[in-house]
């Protein structure tokens, strides 16, 4: 697919062009001559960023495909793009509705959490190609009911659906270490489960997903708790590896999986060695938002950024930039608040952090800045971004040579 102007994203993952600069002198110099004809707030991809990450995530993966994570991206063009490369396959979409507008290009989209939109349901059950291409996401025998409620399973086709069992490691001593998704957990709650799938008409038990989120999307070089993280994080992962295997095994005695789903952007190394995961997950690795600055094993490159323009200046210290409070989702803290990156050492004041109109800046940078001058910021989580504007400026080197329309720029806001 190709965006209103430049290469399509798959012309320039595939570019040989140069490996993204890593010293930000360079790099966000050159991000601000490209975008200097543009006004207001303006998001880029920076072109050679995405394809260095969207390569090393191949190689990290060690052969095991991954399915993209489109809450992590937000962007189609991006999302084909992709999925065109060897060791791309499938899309984990966050809502069924998405996955329904998804599924004209695509043939291989799981839904991955549960659905309760009765409207969607309805449509998905009145359309045989996109029962056959779509998998919904179950961990309660109440979400079946609800299908059935909508639609009979007599009236309908077969339905595709994924097992979302908890990977969370309930230690001794130190109880639930994870978050809070499927209530299913032990192997004989996943079977009973599996078994009620398989069981009822109108749906097909088709694949397993389990998401270690306390690996995946845990830093763990980040801080002072770094050794009690990485402490956590070994132990888990052994008792999940040895637990996930038992669950796949005694499933495929229940129903020929097409799937066992598992990882992150943050475990691709580890959830690749383990035997029973057939596909990987991964989004958040492709714009590298700031929150996966901190592991040992990887270093994305920062592809995805927005540049807001100066407007006041309360005190010779101190600069005000339009806009800023894109907060990302999660707890209220600031990991998930936008961070200034450039010019260096700019902070936001403690008693205001992200405005909704504007952003206070306190740092000896803000002396030399001068009104309409840009300050360049990353945003906490990859995709979310996407929500706050209409379209991203592929750069290559100091030169804009097209753009990307976000979902919401395509009249698109799924969640």
């Amino acid at each position: 697919m190709r965006g209103p102007a430049g290469r399509s994203a798959r012309d320039v993952s595939t570019a040989s062009a140069s490996e993204p600069s890593r010293e930000p002198a360079t790099s966000w110099a050159a991000l601000t001559r490209a975008i200097d004809h543009l006004s207001g707030p303006v998001a880029v991809i920076d072109v050679a960023a995405l394809r260095h990450n969207t390569r090393d995530m191949v190689a990290r993966a060690s052969g095991v495909p991954i399915r993209v994570a489109s809450k992590s991206v937000r962007v189609r063009r991006v999302l084909e793009d992709t999925l065109a490369m060897p060791g791309y396959a499938g899309v984990l979409a966050f809502t069924l509705p998405e996955a329904l507008w998804l599924v004209e290009d695509h043939r291989d989209v799981v839904v991955g959490y549960p659905t309760a939109d009765r409207a969607a349901l309805a449509r998905l059950a009145a359309d045989e190609k996109a029962a056959a291409r779509v998998t919904l996401m179950i961990d309660d025998v109440a979400q079946l009911d609800l299908v059935d409620a909508i639609v009979a399973a007599g009236r309908r086709p077969v339905l595709r659906v994924a097992v979302d069992a908890d990977a969370s490691w309930r230690a001794r001593g130190l109880g639930h270490i994870g978050v809070r998704r499927s209530p299913v957990h032990d192997l004989g709650e996943v079977v009973e489960l599996a078994r009620a799938v398989s069981a009822r008409p109108g749906f097909r038990l088709v694949g397993l997903m389990m998401y270690e989120a306390q690996i995946a999307g845990q830093p763990d070089a980040a801080g002072p708790a770094d050794p009690v993280i990485r402490w956590m994080q070994a132990r888990s992962a052994a008792e999940l590896a040895e637990r996930r295997a038992t669950i796949v095994a005694a499933l495929r005695r229940i129903a020929p999986l097409e799937f066992v789903n598992g990882g992150g952007t943050g475990s691709l190394e580890r959830t690749s060695a383990e035997p029973a995961v057939t596909e990987l997950t991964a989004g958040s690795g492709l714009l590298a938002g700031h929150l996966f600055d901190g592991y040992r094993a990887f270093q994305p490159a920062p592809a995805a950024a927005f540049a807001l323009e100066v407007v006041r200046k309360p005190t010779a210290d101190i600069v005000t930039v339009l806009g800023g409070g894109w907060v990302a989702s999660g707890p209220p803290l600031p990991s998930r608040q936008p961070l200034p990156v450039w010019p260096p050492q700019l902070r936001m004041l403690g008693r205001e952090g992200a405005g909704e109109v504007q952003t206070p800046l306190r740092g000896d940078a803000a002396r030399d800045l001068r009104v309409g001058e840009r300050v360049w910021f990353r945003h906490a989580k990859s995709g979310e971004l996407a929500e706050r504007v209409d379209r991203y400026h592929l750069v290559e080197g100091d030169r804009v040579t097209g753009e990307a329309l976000t979902y919401r720029g395509e009249g698109q806001a799924f969640l």
